[in-house]
């Protein structure tokens, strides 16, 4: 006789997994293997197997007992508070099969489960959310689990005779990643993108609004999974990653350029060309120009299309000559005596 499977390893749970993650992988395999959704041989089995090891993990007072001594003292009479209900196949326990579900087998046989149990509570409320119905009904209206031979339910005198209307639900979202240029986030355009759904493969266009920033997220809406009960479809939720520009950098709607400048240039003042989103500028550089300094030239920087627009900054960034000719060489150590010493003044002055 094979051994019996362990529950955590059934839902696919770590043993200290918290109950959030116990339900949310119940929710998941419940979808996989619900029969009116898995029209497999072996769903059925599958459904009660996980539908078995939640009604235990997902009780506290059951799931320390199965921690401490496995299956055999689950729900046997005496053996932990709580049990009185009885654990997984004990006396006047509940056995997930579905010839003890109300209705009996899919299909809408009768009977109902030893001591006259169905779907526990906490199973039921999963399914009220997951399909919008009762985990005894079909929550398509195929007289499947729990239904009778007129959609009706079968078994448990209490339950009403009228199979519950399914709530719509949406369905889920969807996440994507998408890298796009600098230039298109800054001054915005349009991406196609190809997704897999439950509806099927479909290319989607993205409009891409200016000004977008690294992280920044758009939602699409209805673009995502298709609902399982007739409501509206999930969001598509992208995630936007801007690409890297060779001279460009941003500091939300400010751009930002280094201008290298010979050191000629720097102390004397000059006037080059700038490039700017669009065009170029000719921009003056004042004599004795610092590496590091900022020019700014006012509304030049990106135009996020909602009234803001930032600012364009020429960033001052000196570089000194590798090599030089004997005679600049000559001129240059002429000039370094006429220098004043930067160093001369401010904290640097007081370093011994």
């Amino acid at each position: 006789m094979a051994a019996e499977r362990d529950y955590y390893d059934i839902l696919g749970v770590k043993r200290d997994a918290t109950d959030a993650e116990i339900r949310k992988a119940y929710r998941k395999l419940a979808r996989t293997f619900h029969p009116d959704m898995n029209k497999s041989p072996e769903a059925a089995e599958k459904f009660s197997e996980v539908s078995e090891a939640y009604e235990v993990l997902s009780d506290a007072e059951k799931r320390k007992t199965y921690d401490r001594f496995g299956r055999a003292d689950v729900g046997a009479p005496g053996s932990a508070p709580g049990s009185s209900r009885g654990g997984a196949g004990g006396p006047g326990g509940f056995r997930y099969s579905w010839s003890s579900a109300p209705g009996g087998a899919p299909g809408g046989g009768p009977g109902a489960g030893p001591g006259g149990e169905g779907v526990p509570p906490e199973v039921e409320s999963i399914f009220e959310q997951m399909f919008g119905g009762r985990a005894g009904g079909s929550p398509f209206g195929f007289g499947g689990f729990g239904a009778g031979p007129a959609g009706g339910a079968t078994g448990g005198g209490a339950r009403s005779r009228t199979a519950a209307r399914p709530q719509p639900e949406k369905g889920e979202d969807l996440h994507h990643a998408l890298t796009v240029t600098f230039m298109t986030a800054a001054l915005g355009g349009s991406e196609a993108i190809r997704l897999n759904t439950g509806s099927g493969s479909q290319t989607i266009t993205v409009r891409i609004p200016p000004g977008i920033e690294d992280g920044g997220k758009l939602r699409l809406k209805e673009k995502g999974q298709p609902s399982m009960t007739g409501g509206p479809a999930g969001d598509l939720i992208i995630t936007i990653k801007v690409g890297h520009h060779p001279l460009f950098r941003r500091e939300g709607l400010d751009l930002l350029v280094d201008v290298p400048l010979t050191i000629a240039e720097a102390t004397l003042g000059t006037k080059i060309k700038v490039p700017l989103l669009s065009g170029s500028v000719e921009l003056k550089i004042p004599a004795g120009a610092s590496s590091g300094q900022k020019l700014r030239i006012k509304g030049k920087g990106i135009d996020d299309g909602k009234g803001r627009i930032g600012d364009f900054y020429a960033v001052v960034q000196i570089v000194a000559p590798d090599a030089l000719s004997p005679e600049g060489e000559e001129h240059l150590r002429a000039l370094a005596g006429e220098l004043k010493n930067p160093r001369d003044s401010g904290p640097w002055a007081e370093i011994e």
